[in-house]
């Protein structure tokens, strides 16, 4: 387990600081919590944009990655349904200009109109080269919409439609900032080459005077539950058809959501998968095929999905799919897969906790979900699970009345 301190400011900041002198570098990781299941219908996409237009400049610093730049870091982010995450790589003894950035742009973000309009015309370019231009690029557009009836996973995070991000006004996106842009709805963490004294200290100096403008979590509409198996048949100019099937699973941290994810590690990670060598090493139909979960805060979907050998149908390849699952889950899962798949997993931890971002990262999200001991704690229960419970959620989650099929057929063929 990693060590680490934690603390609340009392503007609602939360604030984790991990210890490592092995290298001289530093990571400040501030998530933000807030994404596209925040947004309302009309307006989707701005959890996104914000991650564009939070780059852009504020009040005291124009331009931030050169700032940054000039201190040897780099930075990134990415937006989820559930969080933004900005996270900044520097040498350590520079880390108060990263702290000194990051305050700035959540206390008095430039949100004037050339910046607005400007990131307005990176984002749809960006929708439309990954999302309308590209072969099967607004899968999950459809595959949500399909699956979701009124909870907000039913739009991707860049948006539901051209028209959502062509339409926010000034006022929008000034409401957006002010509403979730608060110390109260964000974690900032910072690892490496530190000292914790000091770092409160610069926290403290820098975040410590930012208002949390009276901030208030809103619910979100809850999806109710699904009694009967959706289809939807698309028909595109694609090299081949393909498959994608959706079960509504538990949400992270719930009872049924660990085993859904064994599920998918058992059916379909690496090469000697049952999906690997059956559906595409042996069978007729797949050319490609994987499972995994989505890893939503609130009940998402565990997802089957392949392409196609050409001139093969996705009706027909769903009836080998489910033939194998049926016919996986109603044998016992020999203890070898099991613990195969574990110790697959423990190494892609250990991996993974090489690098200090990686565990900032962490860090931050599992505080997000309730408790930065959660990524520890999280694994730990994976591994006590046992075979029968891994088959009796499989027989709880992989019904075709909790089912969400979309058939992504080809018109060439």
């Amino acid at each position: 387990m990693l060590q680490y301190e934690r603390l609340f400011l009392p503007n609602g900041l939360e604030v984790i600081i991990h210890e490592d002198h092995s290298s001289k570098m530093a990571t400040v990781n501030l998530l933000y919590k807030v994404g596209s299941r925040h947004e309302q219908s009309g307006k989707t996409g701005l959890a996104h944009f914000f991650e564009h237009l939070m780059f852009g400049g504020s009040k005291y610093v124009p331009v931030f990655d050169r700032e940054l730049e000039r201190v040897g870091g780099s930075c990134n982010a990415f937006t989820s349904p559930d969080i933004t995450n900005y996270y900044v790589t520097l040498p350590a003894v520079n880390v108060e200009t990263a702290l000194w950035l990051e305050s700035d742009r959540m206390f008095q973000l430039a949100l004037t109109e050339k910046t607005i309009e400007t990131q307005r015309k990176v984002v749809l370019e960006e929708y439309k080269q990954r999302y309308l231009n590209q072969p099967y690029g607004d899968v999950f557009h459809h595959l949500r919409d399909l699956a979701f009836e009124t909870h907000p996973y039913r739009w991707p995070t860049i948006g539901q439609s051209l028209s959502d991000i062509e339409g926010y006004t000034a006022e929008d996106v000034q409401a957006f900032y002010h509403k979730h842009y608060s110390p109260a709805n964000a974690i900032l963490v910072i690892a490496g080459d530190v000292y914790p004294i000091e770092i409160e200290r610069l926290v403290k100096k820098w975040f410590g005077n930012i208002s949390p403008n009276g901030y208030k979590k809103t619910p979100v509409i809850k999806e109710p539950l699904q009694t009967t198996k959706k289809n939807k048949v698309l028909e595109k100019a694609v090299p081949t058809d393909a498959l994608y099937k959706a079960y509504k699973m538990p949400a992270r941290g719930q009872e049924g959501y660990l085993e859904a994810d064994l599920i998918t590690d058992l059916l379909g990670f690496g090469n000697s998968s049952p999906l690997q060598v059956e559906l595409v090493k042996k069978g007729r139909h797949f050319s490609t095929a994987g499972a995994y979960i989505l890893g939503s805060v609130d009940p998402g979907l565990l997802v089957f999905s392949g392409k196609m050998e050409e001139n093969i149908s996705s009706i027909q390849a769903e009836k080998e799919l489910d033939t194998l699952v049926s016919s996986y889950f109603k044998n016992e899962i020999s203890q070898r897969s099991l613990q195969k798949i574990k110790n697959q997993g423990e190494a892609m931890k250990t991996y993974e906790g090489i690098q200090l971002l990686n565990r900032a990262m962490n860090l931050a999200y599992h505080a997000h979900l309730g408790d930065p001991k959660g990524y520890w704690e999280e694994f730990e229960q994976k591994k006590s699970i046992e075979a029968e419970s891994i088959i009796s959620w499989a027989h709880q989650i992989l019904k075709e009345e909790n089912a969400s099929v979309l058939h992504y057929q080809s018109s060439k063929a």
